[in-house]
């Protein structure tokens, strides 16, 4: 039986790095106390990188790599090799950046490796069409029957950054799907999809050696091309505070209150980290501790936050019955202004950043985890940092810190609110706890 990881072992180094002749960046993280492996290619390449009439092509591309390349030609066929070595491939686009996945058994990483180099560097683009329809499908979640945007995220990323790229819906809209063409998927594939442009990551029971043999074997045929390069916020500032009211048939109405903080590589980033913790961690983390226990104005509460390059965004909201949307609202505001205003207590402070620590500790179990740490951290945030630099980091966080960041942050002028569902009674008193909040 293996032995668990050690507070010592997690000091230690597993993850190597090397860099093919055409610039593909591989890095492999070695974890022999697991039975299972993952890989992953990470590209640069989100609706951020696109303009607005084309917005949207960075999903489809997604879409048609699982159709077809030259070496395997037949999409169904492609997909059953990969599962035959207890794989699944997927894959995702954000607003910065995709990736391409599977587990995988760490004896049978020749297959994964051949498919997915292959599919990145030599799709077919075929059956654009019946694709174009699958898309076009999946973007009606995020709309209503009168084709209004009912998605959160979309709404607040749009009250966010204006006309920024940042803005743009992932999978596009249905009028952009629609407009896209053969040419320009394959000029947003030529463009983006160079080997300097990516990373290669592989994490499990894997030697780096064995790795980079694979990697050298099935991506050589990546064109070295050039990165991507995110367009700059430069003259967006707050203007708000801000409330975006969507009516929509449902029976609670979902709320989100959103700011923009800073990214991952800035000073006050740890000290948002543990704020996220001291919020949403449990039941006796604020937002569940007040809206639910103590006041019962929710049963679905959360935060989160969003990493970009150059700035994060920081969530709150919950789901709650319209006549308690209000209520609900102005609780999570003054949970927020509270940690503004008041020093978090020592005992609460310190469980925020044990709790990190053993989420962090967990997470050497999962390839997965690893995987996105890495791999995705040296595609977006080079060098990606050790475990112990990033909970060093953590562990210095202040209560001074977390009110000092709590202010830079929670600003009014910053504020944007989203409300989608049965918000038509409501939305005045809606409107008059935004713009009395914080």
């Amino acid at each position: 039986m293996n032995a668990p990881l050690s507070s010592a072992a997690l000091s230690m180094d597993p993850v190597h790095k090397s860099v093919l002749d055409n610039g593909l960046r591989v890095v492999t993280v070695e974890l022999p106390h697991l039975h299972t492996a993952m890989i992953a290619a990470y590209v640069r390449a989100g609706s951020r990188h696109e303009d607005p009439a084309r917005n949207g092509v960075s999903h489809f591309l997604e879409h048609l790599f699982f159709r077809g390349s030259e070496g395997f030609p037949d999409g169904r066929s492609m997909n059953a090799l990969v599962e035959d070595c207890g794989g699944s491939l997927n894959g995702v686009t954000t607003r910065d950046h995709g990736y391409y996945f599977s587990p995988v058994h760490p004896r049978k990483l020749e297959v994964p490796f051949a498919v997915l180099g292959d599919m990145l560097a030599r799709p077919l683009f075929k059956e654009i069409e019946l694709e174009r329809e699958v898309i076009l499908e999946e973007i009606l979640d995020e709309v209503d029957e009168k084709g209004r945007d009912i998605d959160v995220d979309n709404l607040s990323k749009r009250a966010l950054f204006g006309a920024h790229p940042l803005a743009m819906k992932i999978a596009g809209s249905a009028e952009t799907v629609q407009g896209l063409r053969e040419e320009d998927l394959r000029r947003h594939h030529a463009r983006a999809y160079g080997a300097r442009n990516l990373v290669l990551c592989c994490a499990g029971p894997i030697k780096h050696a064995e790795v980079l043999r694979f990697a050298e074997k099935s991506f050589a045929r990546l064109a070295p091309g050039a990165p991507l390069h995110d367009t700059p916020l430069d003259g967006l500032a707050g203007g708000g505070p801000q409330l975006v009211a969507v009516e929509h048939v449902e029976s609670q109405v979902e709320l989100q209150v959103s700011f923009r903080g800073p990214p991952e590589e800035h000073k006050d980033f740890p000290a948002l980290r543990v704020i996220k913790r001291i919020l949403d961690d449990g039941l006796a983390s604020r937002l569940q501790l007040n809206l639910v226990e103590r006041k019962a104005l929710a049963y679905s509460v959360g935060a989160g936050m969003d990493g970009f390059s150059d700035c994060s965004v920081f969530e709150a909201g919950c789901a709650c019955a319209p006549r308690k949307a209000s209520s609900a609202l102005q609780e999570i505001l003054r949970i927020l202004g509270e940690l503004r205003d008041e020093d978090v207590p020592e005992d609460e402070l310190s469980r925020a950043k044990r709790k990190t620590r053993i989420w962090l500790e967990f997470s050497l179990d999962s390839p997965a985890e690893m995987i996105g740490w890495f791999g995705g951290g040296e595609l977006l945030h080079p060098p990606a940092e050790s475990f112990e630099t990033w909970i060093g980091r953590i562990e210095a966080v202040t209560a001074e810190d977390v009110r000092r960041v709590a202010a830079n942050t929670f600003r009014r002028d910053a504020l944007v609110a989203v409300a989608v569902g049965p918000v038509g009674s409501v939305e005045k008193k809606l409107r008059a706890a935004v713009e009395g909040g914080l």
